[in-house]
C-alpha cells in the first residue's frame, strides 16, 4: 500500500495486451512490390520508346529510294505509314475531344486564340510532315537519329527568354543557353557534312534544308507553356486572356487542331507523291512480303508510341520521375542509335573476313560489292536485308574519311546534348503524388514520329531561382475533421476508433513544422448520452459514455508512455477541458502530440438524436460555424466581400470532414490517400475507402466476399464508368465546398414529412447525401489503396434489419437519380447518360433476383425429377409465395426465424443447384449452354479478380458460403426487406451490451393468465388485420423481457413518451451534477477543469436547435398518420416489385412452353471444342438477360482493371513520399486499467 492509501495489487502484474501498431499493412512486402514496380516502369518506357522511335526509323528507310526490303515503286505505302504515326496521336486526341465536348461543357475560344493555335499547329504538322515525308528518307540513318533531337531549339530559346523575364536570378538559365547554342553547332555540322560532299547537288541541299526547316518548325510545338510563363511575368493583358483561354476551351481548341494536323499531313503526303513521280496505285499491288513487313513495322510503331507515352505519364505519377522517365528516355536514341549501327558494323566486319574475299576491301568497296548490287528477296530472314537497308543509306552518304566520321558524330553529339541540356530542369521538378496529366504535361498530345522528345519537352518547365536546391510549389494545409458518431458501441469498438485516432495524432503532431501538409481535430458526437438519477431531475453519463472517457485515458497513457512502474503509481494525465452546452456537455482531450478530440455528449431531451442529426449538428457547427465566423469577424473589421470572398471559397476548398462509424478502425496511411483524392481534383466532392467487415461466424463470412466483390468490381467500374452513388459513411472523406453547396447540406437537414422521405431520407443517409453531391454536380471517388475496418452484424436477426435498411434506401436513391437522368448528366461531367443506362440494368437486374432465383432453381428440379417446365416453376415458386404472405401477418422477429429455416433449405438446395449444372454439362457433353458458359465465365472473372488482390485471396474461399446463400440474400432477403419497409427502426445495436455489463436477466416464464391474455390480444390483432387488410405494426404483442425497436430518424422515431412520474429536464443550469460525478470518477487519471462556452457559440447552438435540431413533439395524430402511410407506401412499391417479377416468371414461363416457336438455336460444341451437328434451344428473354448480366460483370471486370492499375501507381507513389513505418505505440491493455 502506497502512503496515500492507493492498492498496488504486485502479484497482478500481468495484463491482456492489445498491439496499437499496424499490424493489417505487410510494410515489408509493399517496399519489395515498389523496387518491382518501378523497375518494370523504368524497362517499359526505356523498351517502348526504343521500339517506337526504331520502327519509326525503320519505315523511313523502307521509305528511302535506294532500300530493297520494298521495292522502289512500291515506295508510297512506306510514306503512307509514316503519315499515319504522324496523325496517329491527333485521331486518338479528337475522338477524347469530341467525347468530352458532348458529355462536358465545352466553351468556344475568341477568333484571336483560335487563329493563333490554328496558325502555330498549321506550322507544326507541316513542318513534322516535310521533315518525316520528304526529307528524312533521303539522309542516313545516323542523321535521322540526330536531327530529330534538334526539336528542341525553340524550347531552348524560350526557356531563355521566360528565365530573362523574370525578375530573380535563374538556376537554369545557363544551361538552357548552352542548350541553344549546341543545336545550332548540330545544324551547322549536319550542314557541312552534307553540302560539302557535294556542292553542286542541289537536290541533297533541298533535302538538308527541308530537314533543318522541318524541325525548325516541330520545335514551336510546345509553345503553350512558355507563353503561359512569359504572360506571368510581363503582365500583358493579351497573354492573360490567350492563357485563360488556352485553359477553359481545351476541348474545342483540341478539336479543331487535330482536324487541321490531320488535313496537313494528308495534304502534305498527297503532293509529295506525285512530285516525287510515283503513282498511289501501287497500293493494289504491293505483295504478301511487303505487306507483312509493313503491317507489323507500323504496328509496333503505334503501339509502342501509345504504351509509351502511358507508362512515362504512370512513371511521373507514381514520383518516379528521375528513375522511370528521364533517365530512360535520355538512353532510348544512344540505344536507338546502337541498335542500328552495330549491326551494320558486324555484318561488315563478317564479310571482310569471311572467306570470299582475298583483298583488303574499305566500306566504300562493301556497299559496291554487296549493298547496292542485291535485289529484293522474299524468302529466308528479313533482318538481314533490313541491316543492308540501314547501311545503304550510309553508303549513300558515303562516308570514308575520318573527318567525314567525326563530323556526322560531333552533330549527333551535339544534337543529343542539346536536347539533355534543354531538359536537364526536369531533374528538379517538383511532382506531386498522381499529379494530374494538365499540371504534368503541356499538352495532351503526344509525337509518335519522336516520342521520347515530345515527352521530355512536353512536361511542364518551372522557373526556378538560385540558392536552392529545388524550387518547391507551395502545398496548401488542409483542414480535416474527423467526425464520429457513437450511440452503443461496445468498449471494444470504442477502443479501435480511439486508438486509430491517437495514431494520427502522432502520424502529424500539431506543433511539428515539418508537416504542414494537413492539420486535423477529432470530434465524436455522442447520442443519448445521459441518463436520468431515478426519478429525479438530475442526469448522469450513462455506462457508454464513462466507457469511451476510460478507453481515452487507457489510450492516452500507452502513446505517451505513462503508465507506471512496478512499485509507482502511473501519472496523472495532463489537465483537459469539461464544459457545459446547450446541447448536454463537451470533453475536450488534448493528445499527446497536439492535437484535440472533442467529445460531444447530447441530451436528448435537449437536441435531436440519431445518427443523421449528428451529422447536420456538426456540420453546421464545423462548417457553417467554425469556418464562416472568421470571415465575418473580418468583415466586420472593414474588410469588403470582394476581398474576402476568394478566401472562403479557398478554405471551403480545403476543409475536410471525415466521417467515420463509432467502430471505424483506420490507419494514417488511408486518411492520406484519400486527401490525395480531394486535394488533386477539386471537382471530387466524396471519397470512400475500402470497408473490411470484421467479426467472426458464417454471417460475417458471408459479408466478407459479398464486400469484396462489391468493391472489387462493382465500386471500382462506378468509379471508372461515372461516380460512386454511395460513399460509406463509416470512413468517407467530404469536401467542405461539396457540403456547403446549394441543395446539399440544408436539404441534408429536412425533417422527414412524408412517407418516401422516411426511405429515401433516414434508412440510408451517407447514400442520400451522395445522391445530392451528385445532383450539383460533384464527382465521387473510391479508393481501394485506403483501407478501414468496421464491425459487422454476426447474428442472421441483426444482418436481416440492417439489409432491411439499407434495400429500400437504395432503390429509392437510384430511382431519384434515374428520374433526374437529364439534368444530372449536364450539371456532372462525370455522369453520362451511358452510365446512367448501365445504372439502369443493375437496378432492373436487382429487381428481377427474386425471379432470376425461382428460374434457376425450377431448372433445377426440372433437370433432377424430370418435371415439366410448369411443375417445375410452381414448386419453385410456392416457399417464397408462401413467406411473402406469412410477412404481411407476422412480427419481424417470427419473420427472420423462418426466413433462417428457409435459408437453410435453400442452401441445401442450392448446393444441388449447383452440381445440377455441372451435370447438365456432363449429360449434354458441352460447355457452351449459356448457363454453363455464364457460370464458367463469372467463376473466372472472380479468380481472377482476387489474384488481383492477393492480399484479400484469402476472401475467395468464402464464395462457396456466399454461393449456397444466393437464395437466402437474393430471395427471402428481398421478401422481407420489401414487405418490411414500413417499419423505420435501426436495427441494429438495438441490445448490445457494453463489455463488462450484466447480462439481461433471462425471460420470465408466462404465467397461465399471461399466455391467455397473449393469445386473445394476437387474435384481437389478427382480426383487425383481416377486417382492414391490412397489416397493424402498432398493435405487436411484447413477451416480457422483450423491448421493442425503436424507429430510425423520423416523426414515429424521435418521440421520447415520459412515465407519468418522469418530467424531462430541459433546464442546463440544474443537470450540473454530472460534471461534479466525471471529475471524481477519474480524478485519479486526470483533472477535468471546468470551462465555459463562448457566447458566440452558445449562441450558435441555440439557434440550431430552434432552427433544425429541436426535439420533435409528441403528436400523435401525426405518427398515426405516418404509420398509415408508410403501409400505403408499403403495399404499392411491394405491389409494383412482384408484379414485375410475377410477369417475368409468366413470360418466361410460355416462352419455354412454346420452346419449338420461340427459341434461339445455338449449334451445340462439344467439350473437346468440336461441332456436334446438334443444336442446343435457348429461351430468348432468359438467353438475353444472362448475356446482359455477363455483359455487365465483363464491363465491371475491366473497370476493375483499369482501376487496379491506378490504385497500385497512387500507392507506389505514396510509399515513396511518404514514411511507411507502422507506427510502434507500445501495447494497450484490454480490460480496464486499475492504479
Amino acid at each position: 500500500m502506497m502512503e496515500d492509501g492507493t492498492i498496488i495489487r504486485l502479484w497482478d502484474d500481468s495484463g491482456e495486451v492489445r498491439p496499437t501498431e499496424d499490424e493489417q499493412t505487410p510494410w515489408k512486402v509493399l517496399k519489395v512490390l515498389k523496387d518491382v514496380v518501378v523497375c518494370v516502369v523504368a524497362v517499359l518506357v526505356f523498351g517502348l520508346a526504343t521500339c517506337s522511335k526504331a520502327s519509326f526509323l525503320l519505315l523511313i528507310t523502307l521509305a528511302n529510294e535506294g532500300t530493297k526490303t520494298i521495292l522502289s515503286d512500291h515506295k508510297p505505302v512506306a510514306l503512307l505509314c509514316i503519315g499515319c504515326s504522324l496523325v496517329a496521336s491527333s485521331v486518338l486526341l479528337l475522338l477524347k475531344s469530341v467525347w468530352k465536348a458532348c458529355h462536358k461543357t465545352s466553351k468556344l475560344p475568341k477568333c484571336s486564340t483560335a487563329a493563333l493555335v490554328l496558325f502555330f499547329e498549321f506550322v507544326v504538322s507541316g513542318g513534322a510532315a516535310v521533315l518525316t515525308i520528304a526529307a528524312m528518307p533521303h539522309l542516313d540513318i545516323v542523321s535521322n537519329v540526330a536531327i530529330l533531337n534538334s526539336v528542341a531549339v525553340i524550347s531552348s530559346l524560350f526557356q531563355v527568354i521566360a528565365q530573362c523575364s523574370a525578375n530573380a536570378r535563374n538556376r537554369f538559365l545557363v544551361p538552357s543557353i548552352f542548350a541553344f547554342l549546341l543545336i545550332l553547332l548540330g545544324y551547322v555540322l549536319f550542314l557541312t557534312l552534307y553540302i560539302t560532299k557535294n556542292p553542286a547537288d542541289t537536290r541533297t541541299v533541298v533535302w538538308v534544308g527541308l530537314a533543318v526547316g522541318g524541325s525548325f518548325f516541330v520545335s514551336f510545338n510546345w509553345w503553350e507553356g512558355y507563353f503561359q510563363l512569359i504572360s506571368k511575368s510581363s503582365g500583358s493583358v493579351f497573354f492573360k486572356n490567350l492563357c485563360q483561354d488556352l485553359t477553359t476551351c481545351q476541348n474545342v481548341l483540341h478539336i479543331l487542331s487535330s482536324v487541321l494536323r490531320i488535313l496537313v499531313t494528308a495534304c502534305v503526303l498527297g503532293a509529295y507523291v506525285p512530285l516525287s513521280k510515283m503513282d498511289w496505285f501501287v497500293l493494289k499491288s504491293i505483295s504478301r512480303f511487303e505487306t507483312k513487313v509493313i503491317v507489323i513495322t507500323v504496328g509496333v510503331q503505334l503501339i509502342s508510341s501509345a504504351l509509351c507515352h502511358w507508362f512515362g505519364l504512370a512513371a511521373c505519377k507514381m514520383h518516379a520521375l528521375r528513375r522511370c522517365f528521364i533517365l530512360p528516355l535520355y538512353l532510348a536514341s544512344l540505344a536507338v542509335l546502337a541498335l542500328f549501327v552495330i549491326p551494320v558494323v558486324v555484318y561488315y566486319e563478317q564479310y571482310i573476313k569471311g572467306p570470299n574475299t582475298t583483298t583488303v576491301i574499305d566500306f566504300g568497296g562493301y556497299c559496291d560489292a554487296v549493298v547496292n548490287n542485291r535485289n529484293q528477296s522474299v524468302t529466308g530472314s528479313v533482318f538481314p536485308q533490313l541491316v543492308l537497308d540501314v547501311t545503304q543509306t550510309l553508303c549513300f552518304l558515303g562516308i570514308t574519311k575520318v573527318s567525314d566520321i567525326g563530323i556526322l558524330t560531333g552533330s549527333s553529339a551535339s544534337l543529343w546534348l542539346g536536347l539533355v541540356l534543354a531538359t536537364i530542369h526536369l531533374w528538379q521538378l517538383n511532382v506531386s503524388r498522381i499529379q494530374r496529366t494538365q499540371d504534368l504535361f503541356i499538352r495532351r498530345l503526344y509525337e509518335g514520329a519522336f516520342i521520347e522528345q515530345s515527352l521530355l519537352l512536353n512536361t511542364r518547365f518551372d522557373i526556378q531561382t538560385t540558392g536552392r536546391k529545388k524550387r518547391n510549389r507551395p502545398i496548401e494545409t488542409v483542414m480535416v475533421y474527423l467526425c464520429a458518431t457513437m450511440w452503443h458501441e461496445t468498449y471494444d469498438e470504442m477502443m479501435k476508433i480511439i486508438i486509430s485516432m491517437f495514431r494520427l495524432d502522432k502520424y502529424r503532431p500539431k506543433a511539428d513544422p515539418k508537416f504542414n501538409d494537413f492539420t486535423f481535430e477529432a470530434h465524436i458526437y455522442f447520442d443519448d448520452a445521459f441518463e436520468h438519477i431515478g426519478r429525479s431531475e438530475d442526469v448522469q453519463l450513462n455506462k457508454y459514455a464513462k466507457n469511451l472517457v476510460e478507453i481515452i485515458t487507457a489510450v492516452y497513457r500507452t502513446f505517451t508512455n505513462m503508465n507506471g512502474t512496478l512499485f509507482r503509481r502511473n501519472e496523472p494525465i495532463p489537465d483537459q477541458k469539461i464544459l457545459m452546452t446547450p446541447y448536454g456537455g463537451r470533453l475536450i482531450i488534448t493528445m499527446p502530440y497536439g492535437n484535440n478530440i472533442v467529445i460531444h455528449f447530447k441530451n436528448k431531451d435537449l437536441i435531436r438524436h440519431k445518427k443523421r442529426w449528428s451529422q447536420v449538428m456538426y456540420l453546421y457547427y464545423l462548417l457553417g460555424f467554425k469556418l464562416m465566423t472568421k470571415f465575418y469577424e473580418r468583415w466586420q473589421k472593414g474588410e469588403t466581400e470582394v476581398d474576402i470572398r476568394p478566401h472562403i471559397k479557398k478554405d471551403k476548398q480545403n476543409t475536410y470532414i471525415l466521417a467515420l462509424d463509432g467502430d471505424t478502425d483506420f490507419q494514417p496511411s488511408s486518411v492520406m490517400l484519400l486527401i490525395d483524392r480531394l486535394r488533386m481534383y477539386p471537382r471530387v466532392g466524396a471519397a470512400c475507402g475500402r470497408i473490411h467487415p470484421t467479426g467472426s461466424g458464417p454471417t460475417v463470412w458471408f459479408q466478407k466476399f459479398e464486400y469484396a466483390v462489391s468493391h472489387w468490381l462493382q465500386k471500382t467500374a462506378e468509379h471508372v464508368l461515372g461516380c460512386v452513388l454511395c460513399s460509406p459513411g463509416c470512413f468517407s472523406l467530404f469536401r467542405a465546398a461539396a457540403l456547403m453547396d446549394d441543395n446539399v447540406m440544408k436539404t441534408y437537414a429536412t425533417k422527414s414529412t412524408e412517407a418516401s422521405h422516411f426511405i429515401q431520407y433516414d434508412q440510408g443517409e451517407d447514400r442520400w447525401l451522395c445522391t445530392l453531391l451528385l445532383k450539383r454536380g460533384w464527382r465521387v471517388e473510391y479508393n481501394a489503396a485506403s483501407d478501414a475496418y468496421t464491425n459487422a452484424p454476426e447474428d442472421f436477426k441483426e444482418l436481416f434489419n440492417q439489409r432491411r435498411r439499407w434495400g429500400p434506401s437504395t432503390l429509392g436513391n437510384i430511382v431519384d437519380l434515374l428520374g433526374d437522368t437529364n439534368s444530372i448528366s449536364r450539371r456532372n461531367t462525370s455522369v453520362s447518360k451511358l452510365y446512367m443506362l448501365y445504372q439502369l440494368f443493375n437496378i432492373l437486374s436487382s429487381i428481377l433476383s427474386p425471379a432470376t432465383i425461382c428460374l434457376l432453381i425450377a431448372g433445377s428440379l426440372n433437370f433432377i425429377f424430370s418435371l415439366n417446365s410448369i411443375g417445375a416453376l410452381v414448386l419453385a415458386v410456392i416457399p417464397p409465395a408462401i413467406y411473402l404472405g406469412l410477412c404481411f401477418k407476422l412480427q419481424a422477429n417470427t419473420q427472420i426465424l423462418i426466413a433462417g429455416i428457409l435459408s437453410v433449405m435453400y442452401a441445401f438446395l442450392m448446393l444441388v443447384v449447383t452440381l445440377s449444372i455441372i451435370g447438365s454439362m456432363v449429360e449434354q457433353q458441352t460447355i457452351l449452354t449459356p448457363a454453363s458458359m455464364f457460370v464458367i465465365v463469372i467463376a473466372v472473372i472472380y479468380v481472377v479478380t482476387a489474384l488481383l488482390h492477393p492480399q484479400e485471396f484469402r476472401l475467395l474461399f468464402y464464395g462457396v458460403l456466399y454461393i449456397v446463400c444466393i437464395p437466402s440474400a437474393y430471395l427471402i432477403l428481398i421478401i422481407y426487406s420489401m414487405v418490411n419497409m414500413n417499419n423505420v427502426s435501426w436495427g441494429t445495436r438495438e441490445t448490445n451490451p457494453t463489455a463488462g455489463a450484466e447480462r439481461p436477466a433471462a425471460k420470465a416464464q408466462l404465467t397461465t393468465a399471461e399466455k391467455a391474455k397473449n393469445t386473445l390480444q394476437k387474435f384481437v390483432s389478427c382480426m383487425r388485420c383481416k377486417t382492414c387488410n391490412q397489416r397493424e405494426d402498432t398493435t405487436m404483442i411484447l413477451e416480457p423481457g422483450q423491448h421493442e425497436l425503436e424507429p430510425q430518424n423520423t416523426i414515429v422515431e424521435d418521440v421520447r413518451v415520459p412515465d407519468e412520474e418522469e418530467t424531462p429536464n430541459n433546464d442546463v443550469s440544474s443537470s450540473q451534477r454530472w460534471v461534479k460525478e466525471l471529475q471524481d470518477l477519474f480524478k485519479n487519471h486526470m483533472c477535468l477543469k471546468k470551462d465555459t462556452l463562448e457566447k458566440a457559440e452558445q449562441a450558435f447552438f441555440k439557434d440550431l436547435q430552434e432552427k433544425y435540431l429541436k426535439p420533435l413533439d409528441n403528436d400523435k395524430e401525426k405518427q398515426t398518420q405516418m404509420l398509415s402511410d408508410l403501409r400505403d407506401l408499403r403495399n404499392k412499391v411491394t405491389f409494383v416489385f412482384f408484379m414485375i417479377n410475377a410477369l417475368w416468371l409468366v413470360a418466361t414461363l410460355t416462352l419455354q412452353i412454346k420452346s419449338d416457336i420461340f427459341s434461339i438455336r445455338i449449334p451445340k460444341i462439344s467439350t473437346n471444342l468440336s461441332y456436334t451437328g446438334e443444336e442446343v434451344l435457348v429461351e430468348p428473354i432468359s438467353f438475353m438477360f444472362l448475356l446482359g448480366f455477363a455483359a455487365s460483370i465483363l464491363v465491371q471486370f475491366l473497370a476493375m482493371i483499369h482501376h487496379r492499375v491506378y490504385t497500385l501507381i497512387h500507392f507506389v507513389a505514396f510509399l515513396d513520399t511518404e514514411p511507411t513505418e507502422p507506427v510502434t505505440g507500445g501495447h494497450l491493455p484490454e480490460n480496464k486499467v486499475e492504479t
